[in-house]
């Protein structure tokens, strides 16, 4: 479904250049879960992003269901992108558009009628289980609805493809798990979903694969299981103590311990 093809990225700024994603190949196939995590900084959400070209990369290849992204043209482009929803960190939500026609805007050029977009949006709203704020609008809602509207929006042209970054970064903890719950529906949907996150017990339990990036390059991947229980190398290893670290904190913050 998805390979990429020794993708390099580099963002430059005066005599600054930072070197985000170096040579990276890798590839997924149809229904698997992928997930994308390492130390902040890593690169992660720059190579996820070069997958729908909105960032394009400076060198190498993406090629979705076959076709070479970065050879289409404009308009054919936009037309693959179709393929390929996309949830952001921050929820991008129109703040003049209730909840309903945020959703109904991912409708535009889908040929539907107005009272086929109406229906189609309802369903969708009910998927994630908001369809009771469908004529409310972005600032009434908490940041988890928030979410699940824009993980609704990009459901709303049926991609074949997820992609989400970060999805719970700006979240209060107790929003994240509404939200990560709605991921486990759409994983169990067999989806094909490439996750950049930060929540290490979701990952271990939702991804078919993990990969471990840091400064630009792949460090590491494996099954969940093994990843987890026993890295190979010494800066994965590094990670998931800091993780576990902060798990433990948590637990003594939680129990006044």
């Amino acid at each position: 479904m998805i390979e990429l093809k020794n993708i390099t990225k580099t963002f430059s700024e005066g005599n600054i250049s930072v070197h985000a994603v170096k040579d990276v190949s890798l590839v997924i196939d149809k229904g698997e879960i992928f997930g994308i995590i390492g130390f902040s900084g890593a690169g992660k959400s720059t190579l996820v992003r070069c997958i729908n070209l909105l960032e394009r990369p400076d060198a190498g290849k993406v090629f979705v269901d076959g076709k070479d992204l970065t050879a289409l043209k404009a308009r054919d482009l936009r037309s693959a992108r179709k393929k390929i929803g996309m949830i952001f960190q921050h929820f991008n939500l129109m703040p003049s558009r209730t909840v309903a026609g945020n959703v109904e805007y991912s409708l535009f050029g889908s040929g539907l009628s107005k009272e086929a977009k109406r229906k189609k949006v309802r369903e969708l709203l009910s998927l994630v289980d908001i369809a009771d704020k469908e004529k409310a609008y972005p600032s009434q809602l908490s940041g988890g609805q928030k979410q699940r509207v824009a993980i609704v929006r990009a459901l709303a042209m049926h991609p074949e493809i997820l992609l989400f970054d970060e999805v719970t970064a700006a979240l209060d903890p107790e929003m994240v798990r509404e939200v990560l719950d709605v991921m486990l529906d759409l994983a169990k949907q067999g989806s094909t979903m490439i996750i950049v996150t930060h929540e290490m017990q979701f990952a271990e339990a939702v991804a078919d694969r993990v990969y471990f990036l840091d400064k630009g390059n792949i460090v590491e991947t494996g099954r969940p299981k093994s990843f987890f229980s026993a890295p190979k190398t010494e800066r994965a290893r590094q990670f998931l103590n800091i993780f576990e670290f902060e798990s433990i904190k948590d637990e003594k913050e939680e129990y006044n311990i």
